[in-house]
């Protein structure tokens, strides 16, 4: 395995460098809307869109971080509210748009489930953690001399999150925030693999938690726009 280590490292150093963890973010708010006291913030996945449903734990992910931190937040539990909404916002109930939950919130009995929750916005996440592209391999043998491996294998996830908020107290669309997050992983192996491993839907949790504190305590333009970071 010795006579194979030189090319290795040569290949495996510039992938080794390149690992890591590039954010886009993309925040749009079109009212001066913001979140008063004693109201509440639920994260719901948007649940009609099968192949596109954000993943539960990132919908936990997003409600625990909003509620811990600087400029917490009060947030409603996403099953305690679909409970004490039933059947309103089940999959096959739930509003599409903001005129859905206009005609949702005119039935008899709606709105005051409404206001007993203390929902002020409700967040509809839509997207998910796809891999996008991997290659490479990693052999293993043993023998009288001892065992071990050889190769390297490297993969790449994509976060791709839309936020929407919807306001219930206005019943209008406050805007949206678009998250990608790419992130690239890498496992050269001399003897022992080395996992070197990106986590795009962890930053992406942190990313959107960042933008929805900034989004439902600061007026219209609290964003400077499409913003991007890389990350070792």
């Amino acid at each position: 395995m010795s006579t194979a280590r030189p090319w290795l490292v040569a290949i495996a150093l510039p992938l080794v460098a390149s690992c890591g963890v590039t954010t886009r973010m993309e925040p749009y708010k079109q009212t001066d809307s913001v979140i008063g006291e004693g109201e509440h913030v639920v994260i719901l996945a948007r649940k009609q869109h099968s192949n596109h449903e954000a993943e539960e734990d990132f919908v936990q992910c997003i409600s625990d971080a909003l509620a811990k931190g600087d400029g917490r937040l009060a947030v409603q539990a996403t099953k305690d509210f679909e409970d004490r909404m039933y059947p309103w916002f089940e999959p096959s109930t739930a509003p599409l748009s903001t005129e859905d939950l206009t005609h949702l919130l005119e039935r008899p009995g709606v709105m005051e489930q409404v206001r007993d929750t203390g929902v002020r916005y409700v967040v509809w996440l839509d997207g998910s953690t796809d891999r996008v592209a991997s290659g490479g391999g990693i052999t293993c043998a043993a023998g009288i001399g001892g065992a071990g491996c050889m190769g390297l294998a490297w993969w790449e996830d994509d976060s791709r999150y839309d936020a929407t908020v919807w306001d219930i107290k206005q019943l209008e669309s406050a805007g949206t925030i678009h998250a990608d997050v790419k992130g690239r992983s890498v496992m050269p192996a001399i003897i022992v693999p080395l996992p070197f491993i990106a986590r795009p839907q962890a930053a992406a949790c942190r990313g959107l938690t960042e933008q929805l504190k900034q989004f439902l305590t600061s007026p219209r333009g609290y964003g400077a726009g499409p913003e991007q970071a890389d990350v070792g």
